[in-house]
C-alpha cells in the first residue's frame, strides 16, 4: 500500500492538484481497478465505517449506498419477503446474506441510489458482486473480495468500474483535522459507541421497545452518525427506508424522509406491484416511472401517447385516497433523529408514516410538547442524550 495517492481531479474539474495521503505510515486501501476520484473516496470512507460499526453492533452482514457524502440506503443482512425481493428487482437471483444487505439498502431508495458509492462490511462474494453488476454504480469498497466476485467487478463498466479493498484493521488517529478557507480546524473524531444503552431514558407513557424495535433504532443512529446533518432516518425490519440529509430544518429532514418511507412503502401496493411493463424496458425508465406513478403527477406517465412508452395497457390511477389507506397500514416504524426536536409538529409527520418508536437526543426547551404529542400517539420515545451532527 502507498502514501499517497494522486486523483484527477477535487470536487470538480478546475480543482487541482488532488491526491490522497498519510501524513504518517501507509493509506489502508488498495485500489484494484478503475481510478476513483475526490468524491469517490470521500463517500468510500464515510460509508466504511457505517457499515463497519453496523456488523460490530448487530453481528449482521451490512451494506450502505452512498449518494454526495451521505447515505441514501443502509441496511444488515436480514432475510427479505417475496414482496421485497420483488419491488427490489432481486426476485430472480440467489441472494447471500451479504447481496440481501446490498439490495435492501440500495432498493430503499432507488431514485436516490442510482450512480451510488458502495460499502460492504465483509469479503464481497459473487452473488453480491452480480448484484451490483447490474446495477448502476460508481464503485465498491470491501475488506477483501472472493476471486470469482473481483473478476465480474473489473469488467463491469467496461473495465473500468472503481473496487477499493480496506484493511479491516485500520485505526484512525484519535484526533483529525480539516482544511476550510486556508484555516485547520481540529477535534477528537467521533468515536462514540451507539448501542442499545442509550435507549433507557424513555419519558414517554409507553416504554415498550420490541428487540427489533431496538435494533432498527441502533441501525438508525449508526446511519445518522454518517450523515450530512441535520438528518433523520426511517428504519423498518433492518434497513433504512427514508433518509433527510443535510436540510437546515428538522421539520424538513422529518419531512424530507418520511416521503421516502412512504414511496418504499406505496412501491409495495398491488397496483404498483402488478404494473404492466413493456419488455425490456431499462431500470433506470422503470424507476423513474414508478416514482411519477404513485406521485401526484402520475399523469405524467398516464397521459394518452405517454404510457404506451412504458405499459402494455394503461394502467389505473393509484388515488389519493388508496394512498392513503394503504400508508395507513404501515406500522412498527423506528425513527432516529441525530439531534433533538424542537417541536411536536415532527412528530405529527412521523406519525403519518407508522413511527412507533422513536430515539432522538432531548434536551429542546418544548420537550414536553414532544412527549405530549408521542402520548397522543402511544408512541414509545427514547432520549438518548447524544447528538450526531456530521458536516
Amino acid at each position: 500500500m502507498a502514501k499517497e495517492l494522486e486523483l484527477k481531479y477535487g470536487c470538480n474539474p478546475n480543482q487541482k492538484p488532488s491526491r490522497i495521503f498519510m501524513q504518517q505510515g501507509e493509506l489502508p486501501i488498495k485500489v484494484l481497478n478503475g481510478r476513483p476520484g475526490y468524491i469517490n473516496f470521500l463517500d468510500a470512507f464515510n460509508s466504511w465505517q457505517l457499515v463497519k460499526e453496523l456488523k460490530e453492533v448487530t453481528g449482521l452482514p451490512a451494506a450502505a449506498s452512498f449518494k454526495h457524502v451521505s447515505p441514501a440506503g443502509a441496511a444488515v443482512g436480514i432475510e427479505m419477503s417475496d414482496t421485497l425481493k420483488k419491488i427490489y428487482f432481486v426476485d430472480d437471483l440467489p441472494l447471500t446474506p451479504l447481496a440481501t444487505a446490498y439490495a435492501r439498502a440500495r432498493g430503499a431508495d432507488r431514485m436516490s441510489s442510482y450512480g451510488d458509492f458502495i460499502a460492504l462490511s465483509d469479503t464481497c462474494d459473487e452473488a453480491t458482486a452480480r448484484l451490483i453488476n447490474r446495477e448502476v454504480s460508481d464503485g465498491v469498497i470491501a475488506p477483501d473480495y472472493t476471486p470469482e466476485a473481483l473478476e465480474i467487478l473489473k469488467n463491469k463498466r467496461k473495465g473500468t468500474y472503481n473496487v477499493i479493498k480496506i484493511d479491516p484493521a485500520y485505526r484512525p488517529a484519535s484526533i483529525e483535522h480539516k482544511d476550510v478557507f486556508g484555516i485547520t480546524f481540529e477535534q477528537g473524531r467521533n468515536e462514540i459507541k451507539l448501542d442499545e444503552s442509550l435507549l433507557t431514558n424513555i419519558p414517554t407513557h409507553n416504554k415498550n421497545f420490541p428487540d427489533e424495535a431496538k435494533r432498527d433504532l441502533i441501525i438508525a443512529l449508526i446511519t445518522l452518525k454518517y450523515t450530512q446533518s441535520n438528518s433523520v432516518c426511517y428504519v423498518k425490519d433492518g434497513q433504512a427506508i427514508g433518509i433527510g440529509a443535510g436540510q437546515q430544518s428538522r421539520i424538513h429532514c422529518t419531512r424530507l424522509a418520511g416521503n421516502k418511507a412512504d414511496i418504499w412503502y406505496l412501491r409495495q401496493h398491488p397496483k404498483v406491484m402488478n404494473l404492466p411493463w413493456i419488455e425490456k424496458i431499462r431500470r433506470a425508465d422503470r424507476d423513474n416511472t414508478i416514482d411519477v406513478y404513485i406521485s401526484d403527477d402520475h399523469e405524467d406517465v398516464l397521459a394518452d401517447g405517454i404510457w404506451q412508452q412504458f405499459f402494455t395497457e394503461k394502467p389505473e390511477i393509484l388515488t389519493r385516497e388508496e394512498k392513503r389507506a394503504w400508508l395507513d397500514t404501515l406500522k412498527g416504524v423506528s425513527l432516529g433523529s441525530d439531534a433533538f426536536f424542537p417541536f411536536g409538529d415532527n412528530i405529527e409527520r412521523a406519525h403519518k408514516s407508522g413511527v412507533d418508536y422513536i430515539a432522538q437526543a432531548g434536551g429542546s426547551v418544548r420537550d414536553d410538547h414532544v412527549i405530549d404529542t408521542c402520548d397522543k400517539y402511544g408512541i414509545a420515545m427514547a432520549f438518548t442524550g447524544v447528538r450526531l451532527f456530521h458536516h
